[in-house]
């Protein structure tokens, strides 16, 4: 991996999967940029990271936000995307269209207009990998309103890929990860959904967020990678 004092921005960089991400590229030798909305938070994750590493509050769901971090910024070399939010899920038809609606805005439109926001400063041999969800091929019920926000993303990435190369574009696809993402279900009934998921993997486990940022190290750090979803969910796919 050839990514030594290449500069990094990860977008949801102050936890879960996107600092684990950041941890391992500092140890690559890359110069890491870490964006979140908290600025408390912001340097709690940059004080946990050794390395090179820098941080800005931006909220991706403002282009005003992004236009002024990119400028500010300058020329860097790879885009990560690993903002989203917690609305989306349950059950079809007690889904709201509001709540969707925010759902949208906070994962799919913030991976959008970043991704708009950085191209006149992104390198032409950098990349670009979103971070979307197994929810976009499975038929898990309750994932309906979480596979159209995912699904949108997954298929920029093929025409996305075209347009914009050589910049490189990939995507990874998490399965169920011990992250965040699960904070505002309580506790017991989140170990029960952990447990009851564990037993039907292959891997006999949920994920981490570190088995996602290693796959995300891999497709910034391999130049002959683009086009290509990355699916890191311990086996969901697989039926017995």
């Amino acid at each position: 991996m050839n990514i030594e004092q290449q500069t990094v921005v990860i977008m949801g960089g102050s936890s879960g999967i996107g600092l684990a991400t950041a941890k391992i590229l500092t140890q690559y030798g890359a110069n890491v940029v870490i964006t979140g909305r908290n600025q408390k938070k912001l340097e709690t994750a940059l004080a946990s990271i050794n390395g090179s590493k820098s941080g800005a509050v931006c909220n991706a769901t403002s282009t005003d936000e992004l236009t002024n971090f990119f400028t500010k910024l300058g020329e860097f070399h790879h885009l990560i995307l690993c903002v989203s939010g917690t609305e989306g899920g349950g059950a079809f038809v007690s889904l709201e269209g509001k709540q969707l609606r925010q759902a949208f805005e906070e994962k799919f439109w913030a991976h959008f207009q970043a991704v708009q926001a950085s191209l006149k400063t992104l390198h032409k041999s950098g990349s670009i990998t979103f971070v979307t969800a197994a929810s976009a091929r499975t038929s898990l019920s309750g994932t309906v309103g979480l596979a159209a926000i995912n699904g949108a993303l997954e298929a920029m990435i093929l025409p996305l890929a075209n347009e914009l190369r050589p910049i490189r574009v990939n995507a990874v696809s998490p399965g169920v990860i011990d992250t965040g993402w699960w904070k505002n279900i309580p506790e017991k009934e989140r170990q029960a959904i952990f447990a009851q998921t564990a037993a039907t993997l292959p891997v006999g486990r949920i994920g981490r967020p570190e088995d996602i940022a290693e796959a995300i190290a891999f497709l910034v750090g391999n130049g002959f990678m683009t086009g290509t979803v990355i699916e890191c969910d311990g086996g969901l796919r697989i039926k017995e």
